[in-house]
C-alpha cells in the first residue's frame, strides 16, 4: 500500500497567507485551506491516499477535489510516497558559454585596507614575479577569448576590478573602445562596469564613465568613523575625507547607471543601519549591499556569533523597511533584499553557489584565468590562461569540489536552493578547501533566507505587481 508523507519545504508566512518553499525545485506555492489541512495531517503521521481522502471528505471537502490536490502536491513533491531521497543537482551542460570576465587590470592598490582579501592577512593570491599592471596586448587577448567562449551568448559583460581599477583608467578605455567594436560585428550586447575605492575619481573620469554608461560600485564602509577604521592609506591616514567629495561628484554626475556602494562589514563597522543611513539617505548612493569581510575567525577585524546576530536583527529591520516601501512600489536601496527575492522570483535552484569558473572568470595582470576576482593570481587555482585557454580538466575539479552534491552537510537544509554551500573563496579562507561548505554561516543564511521569503511572500499577497520588476531583471 502506497503511504504518503511530507515532502521536503520549508513553509513561511507573508501578508497574511501561508505559502511553501520547495526544496528539491526552489519555487513557492500559496497554501490554501485543504492543501494546508492535507499537510496537518501528513505532519501527524504518513497516510495511505485512501485513508488521507476520507479524512478530507469527513471535513467536508469533496473527494474528487480532495484527490487533485494529492496530485498536485504531488507533483511539486510537497508531499511523496517512499523513502526521502536526496534529489541530486541536474547535470552541467557540457558546452557552457561564458558571459562575464572580470578584468584584474592591476594589482596594486593605493589604499593599505587591513582586511583586504588580495593584500591582507588571508590573501591567497601569490603575486610575486608577475605583472602588476595588465598590458593592452594581455586585455586585447581577454576579451578576444570573451567573445570566442560566449558564443551563443546575446549579451556579454566585462567588470574592471583590482587592486584598484583606476590606476590602470588609460587601459580601461582602450578596452571599452575594443571591446564594443567587437560586440558590433558579432552582434552581441555587452555592457561594463568597475568596482573602486574611489579616491582616484576626477571629473574627467566620471565624465568617461556616465557618457559611455560604465556602472560603478564604490567599496565605501560607512560614515568618517567607520570607513577610517581599516580603509587607509599606507601611512596609515584614512579615507573619508578623500573620498567623499569624490563620491558626492560622482553621483551628482553620473545619471547613465545606478550607482552601488558595496560595505564590507568587520568588527569596526557592524552598525548596518548607520550604515545604511548614510550610504543611501545622506550621500545619496542608488544602492547599498553588505557582506561580512571574508576572513580566519580570529582576526582583530573578524565578526563573532553575536555580532552576526546583531548584524541579522538589522538586516531584518532593514528587510522590513523595504517592504513597506515595495507595498507602496516605492524603490528601496537595500540591495541585499533585492538580490535574494530577484533569485527567489526566478525560482533558482542552485547547484554551485555562483557562476565562478562556469559563466564567469577573472582574469590577472598575466593573463592568467582564475574561477573569480578573488582567486586571481594565486598559483592554487589558475585555470589557464586567456592565450591558451581554460584547462578543462581543472576547471572540471573545481566545479565538482564546488557542487552542492559533494557537500553531505548541505543535503538535509531547506536553504540550499540558494546558497549551495556558499562562497568558494571563503570556503578556501576558513576551510582550505574551495569545495567546503562554509558551515559558519549556516543559521544565520537560514534566517536571513525566511525573512527573505517572509517579504517575498507579503509582496506577492499585497502588491504583487512589483515582483514584475525581477522578471525585468532577469530578462536584461
Amino acid at each position: 500500500m502506497t503511504m504518503y508523507s511530507l515532502g521536503e519545504f520549508h513553509k513561511f508566512h507573508g501578508g497574511d497567507q501561508d505559502f511553501l518553499y520547495l526544496v528539491p525545485s526552489g519555487g513557492i506555492v500559496a497554501l490554501d485551506g485543504m492543501t494546508s489541512e492535507i499537510l496537518e495531517q501528513l505532519d501527524q503521521t504518513p497516510l495511505s491516499r485512501e485513508d488521507l481522502v476520507g479524512r478530507l471528505c469527513s471535513d467536508g471537502y469533496s473527494a474528487n477535489d480532495v484527490e487533485e490536490c494529492i496530485n498536485e502536491l504531488r507533483e511539486v513533491k510537497a508531499i511523496r510516497n517512499g523513502q526521502k531521497e536526496y534529489a541530486k543537482s541536474e547535470p552541467l551542460p557540457e558546452a557552457f558559454p561564458l558571459q562575464t570576465i572580470v578584468l584584474n587590470v592591476t594589482n596594486q592598490c593605493n589604499l593599505s585596507c587591513q582586511y583586504c582579501y588580495e593584500f591582507g592577512e588571508d590573501k591567497v593570491a601569490t603575486p610575486e614575479g608577475k605583472p602588476k599592471f595588465m598590458e593592452w596586448e594581455t586585455a586585447k587577448s581577454s576579451v578576444d577569448y570573451l567573445f570566442a567562449e560566449s558564443q551563443g551568448r546575446k549579451s556579454v559583460h566585462i567588470t574592471f576590478f583590482g587592486g584598484e581599477t583606476l590606476m590602470n583608467f588609460p587601459l580601461l578605455k582602450h578596452v571599452v573602445t575594443y571591446a564594443r567594436t567587437r560586440a558590433d560585428e558579432l552582434k552581441v550586447k555587452i555592457d561594463f562596469s568597475l568596482t573602486t575605492n574611489a579616491t582616484l575619481l576626477t571629473p574627467t573620469i566620471i565624465e568617461y564613465l556616465a557618457e559611455n554608461a560604465i556602472g560603478v560600485t564604490v567599496s565605501m564602509d560607512g560614515p568618517k568613523e567607520m570607513q577610517d577604521k581599516f580603509r587607509v592609506f599606507a601611512n596609515g591616514r584614512g579615507s573619508y575625507d578623500i573620498i567623499k567629495p569624490k563620491v558626492q561628484n560622482l553621483l551628482a554626475n553620473h545619471r547613465t547607471r545606478p550607482i552601488a556602494a558595496r560595505v564590507t562589514m568587520t568588527s569596526g563597522a557592524m552598525d548596518v543601519k548607520k550604515i545604511y543611513q548614510h550610504l543611501k539617505h545622506e550621500l545619496g548612493f542608488y544602492e547599498v549591499g553588505f557582506a561580512p569581510v571574508t576572513t580566519s575567525p580570529n582576526r582583530l577585524y573578524s565578526i563573532n556569533e553575536r555580532g552576526m546576530d546583531s548584524v541579522l536583527e538589522q538586516f531584518n529591520e532593514l528587510a522590513d523597511e523595504y517592504l513597506e516601501f515595495a507595498l507602496r512600489g516605492e524603490h528601496h536601496g537595500f540591495s541585499n533584499v533585492s538580490d535574494t527575492l530577484s533569485e527567489l522570483h526566478q525560482g533558482v535552484n542552485k547547484s554551485l553557489p555562483c557562476g565562478a569558473g562556469l559563466g564567469m572568470v577573472g582574469v590577472g595582470p598575466s593573463g592568467d584565468i582564475a574561477p573569480c576576482h578573488r582567486f586571481v593570481d594565486s598559483d592554487q587555482h589558475v585555470l589557464g590562461n586567456v592565450t591558451t585557454g581554460i584547462d578543462r580538466e581543472k576547471q572540471n575539479d573545481f566545479l565538482t569540489r564546488g557542487n552542492i552534491d559533494t557537500k553531505y552537510d548541505c543535503h538535509e537544509c531547506w536553504a540550499r536552493p540558494l546558497c549551495a554551500g556558499g562562497c568558494h573563496h571563503e570556503a578556501f579562507v576558513r576551510y582550505g578547501d574551495t569545495g567546503h561548505a562554509n558551515l559558519h554561516y549556516c543559521d544565520w543564511i537560514r534566517g536571513w533566507t525566511d525573512k527573505c521569503l517572509q517579504v517575498y511572500g507579503a509582496i506577492a499577497a499585497q502588491n504583487p505587481s512589483f515582483l514584475d520588476h525581477f522578471s525585468e531583471r532577469k530578462a536584461s
